[in-house]
């Protein structure tokens, strides 16, 4: 089964000019066109276009990306080389989590401290501008 553009588009979330700018890129190189140019996507390139949208939400270069499509063109003697860029970029993703893990706790922990201030009889005159993500003490 053969999809068009518009259908590949709809199926992976990608707008077509971005699965065209993909493909300018190298990472459709198997992609076919019918007689009279247009292209065609076959289940296995809407699975790849997923992949490659998933792994563009983390992030990652599109020079990884295209590493990891030739060397998926040079076969199978090439599965660890291509398994080590997605490691790599696995602990490049682990760390973005945790800075986001610190974050995400600091807001929770401001959002305590409002909610606190909200509830508190004391009236509070100051402001307090610190917004720091370094700091550990309340805000």
């Amino acid at each position: 089964m053969s999809f068009t553009i518009k259908e590949a588009s709809e199926k992976v979330g990608l707008s077509a000019h971005t699965i065209r700018f993909y493909e300018k890129q190298g990472l459709l190189p198997l992609l076919e066109r019918d007689g009279t140019g247009y292209r065609t996507f076959t289940t296995h390139d809407i699975e790849w276009l997923d992949f490659i949208s998933c792994l563009r939400k983390t992030d990652i270069p599109l020079t990884e990306l295209k590493k990891i499509m030739d060397l998926t063109l040079e076969g199978n003697h090439t599965i660890e080389a291509r398994k080590e860029i997605l490691l790599n970029h696995k602990e490049v993703m682990l760390e973005k989590q945790r800075e986001l893990d610190r974050a995400f706790q600091k807001i929770e922990k401001k959002v305590r401290y409002f909610n606190h201030l909200k509830e508190s009889t004391v009236n509070h005159t100051e402001p307090n501008l610190i917004f720091s993500c370094d700091s550990d003490e309340e805000i």
